[in-house]
């Protein structure tokens, strides 16, 4: 066997110094395998607690990510029921303007109505007194020229 040690022999069994030696060398191996695994150990204490904090860390960090996922979700929701009731009322108000508007726009197509009756009243009534100018100025004028052979007939008899 390969991993087997031998001993020298000696009265009433196997030699002292080579026991002594075999074990002081095994004890040593044993001291540096423990010594090795104790580092490994320490090591993989040390990784542990690194792991340790970095998850404490990440999950401290991912519940500050989730409040603040919940806020901003709060905000949002907020800000989308502020949006839609400033468009309600935008709109509200642009159908108030729209009926004053259009309130505005028929009185103002009364006003024209009116206007144009009159204007049509007033433009038979000058013409009504044009009309009569014209009458008194051709009898004006008729009279005029009746005057004028008057005279003219009294300034031939005249001479």
């Amino acid at each position: 066997m390969s991993g087997e040690k031998k001993f020298g022999s000696a009265a009433f069994g196997f030699s002292k110094a080579d026991v002594n030696a075999y074990i002081e060398k095994m004890v040593h191996e044993f001291d540096q395998r423990l010594k090795e695994k104790d580092d490994e150990i320490s090591n993989l204490k040390l990784q542990i607690r690194e792991m340790k904090t970095r998850y404490e860390s990440i999950a401290q960090e991912s519940e500050n990510l989730a409040k603040d996922k919940e806020r901003i979700a709060g905000a949002l929701i907020k800000a989308q029921e502020k949006a839609d009731a400033i468009i309600q009322e935008a709109r509200a108000r642009a159908e108030e303007e729209k009926i004053k508007l259009d309130q505005e726009l028929e009185r103002e197509r009364e006003r024209i109505i009116d206007i144009k009756r009159d204007v049509k009243a007033i433009k038979m009534q000058v013409v009504e007194m044009l009309s009569k100018f014209q009458a008194l100025l051709n009898e004006n004028e008729a009279y005029i020229e009746s005057k004028e052979m008057e005279y003219n007939d009294r300034d031939e008899e005249a001479c």
